[in-house]
């Protein structure tokens, strides 16, 4: 197993992506804690396939527009696993709109979920990460490019990501912590399903022609977040089937 006897926190981890990572780290040997906001009984659901893969897991309530909520979720974690060797910061939320109709709550909210918090569980973190430890952060292929209208906002929020896990990277690759970034492309979601309305059309660009599900973005953070990838640090890994090709 890749990630035998660490331990991970997994932000926004009660559905979609963030699901899938922590169930594939747990599978990669990983005792895993997660934060949900709202969805206490999938972040149940989750924990219990943790457990039925013999791993330790623990869900923990926190919004991550709030800074009090991003830091208590980390000391939490570290507590109940006994230390931090993988840090995922997946949380976010999504605004499709025009700027002109977009609201300061709705900026306030997307920059603060999207992009504050990472950075401030990643400061949270620092405390209990030591050699060998890894942050990755999950950001959108918009970060990389930005293929349609109404998307300025939340594509700001996730391009953040690139220069921070760059220049976090060099900060933490004397302590031997690698900092790195998957950016989706389209994946199987609530938000985003493969047969919505818009489905043919985001289709189209794919070079492989169909929607990834969250086990393509998670086997990319267990990569990342093992010794396989000790060499790697401040990358950014696109997994989005070739649309950006």
């Amino acid at each position: 197993m890749l990630l035998e006897n660490k331990r991970a926190l997994v932000t926004g981890g009660s559905r979609g992506i963030g699901a899938a990572i922590a169930k594939v780290l747990a599978a990669e040997g990983a005792d895993v804690a997660i934060t949900y906001e709202k969805a206490a009984d999938r972040a149940a659901e989750v924990v219990a396939a943790v457990q039925t893969l013999g791993r330790r897991a623990v869900a923990i309530q926190a919004n991550s527009a709030q800074a009090a909520d991003v830091k208590a979720s980390v000391d939490h974690a570290a507590e109940f696993l006994g230390g931090l060797d993988i840090l995922v910061n997946n949380a976010g939320i999504f605004l499709y709109a025009p700027l002109a109709d977009s609201s300061l709550k709705d900026i306030d909210s997307i920059l603060n979920v999207n992009a504050r918090a990472p950075v401030l569980a990643s400061q949270a973190a620092l405390a209990h990460l030591g050699q060998g430890a890894s942050i990755v952060n999950i950001g959108s292929w918009f970060g990389a490019q930005v293929q349609w209208p109404n998307l300025s906002v939340y594509a700001m929020s996730k391009s953040a990501l690139v220069s921070f896990t760059r220049g976090l990277a060099r900060e933490l690759g004397p302590q031997g912590v690698t900092v790195n970034l998957v950016q989706p492309g389209a994946i199987e979601s609530d938000m985003n399903p493969s047969t919505g309305p818009l489905a043919d059309t985001i289709r189209q660009p794919i070079a492989l022609g169909r929607y990834g599900n969250g086990e393509d973005i998670a086997d990319a953070v267990a990569f990342l977040a093992s010794d396989k990838a000790r060499y790697i640090t401040g990358t950014s890994l696109t997994v989005d089937g070739g649309m950006l090709a």
